[in-house]
């Protein structure tokens, strides 16, 4: 799916009512305060992330294509900032991964959740994820 290419039909997973949902969030002033809100100076001086973190990125993802965005996190350049970060890219993926492929990104999530979990003495349950996670309950 190519966001800026208006002609591009839309994907079978991704109707128009998502479309229109979308749109509507991204009009808002919060979203539009969200894509400035990196120019702030919060006065934070150590941006280092000290937990383990995942990203899950579509290769397919637009967004790869602007800024050096593929140059950093493919270079390693991203763990200066975040040393226990994972990184999946999902062949077929795009943009929206998570609604795109629901399935394989919950189980990334779940997976990743039990090998860093703090629930001692259990794990999430492997169908939790059809149940809880991405707003399937």
């Amino acid at each position: 799916m190519d966001l800026i290419d208006p002609s591009t039909p839309l994907p079978l997973w991704f109707t128009e009512e998502d479309l229109a949902t979308m749109q509507l969030y991204m009009r808002n002033l919060v979203f539009k305060h969200h894509c400035r809100s990196w120019l702030e100076d919060y006065g934070v001086t150590d941006l280092k992330v000290r937990v383990p973190a995942m990203l899950i990125m579509g290769e397919k993802d637009y967004a790869l294509k602007h800024g050096g965005l593929v140059e950093y996190i493919k270079s390693g350049m991203v763990k200066q900032y975040v040393p226990d970060l994972e990184i999946i890219y999902m062949p077929e993926g795009t943009h929206f991964v998570q609604e795109q492929l629901p399935d394989q990104v919950n189980q990334l999530l779940v997976s990743f959740l039990n090998k860093h979990s703090l629930w001692i003495g259990s794990k999430i349950p492997q169908d939790y994820s059809q149940t809880y996670i991405m707003g399937n309950a």
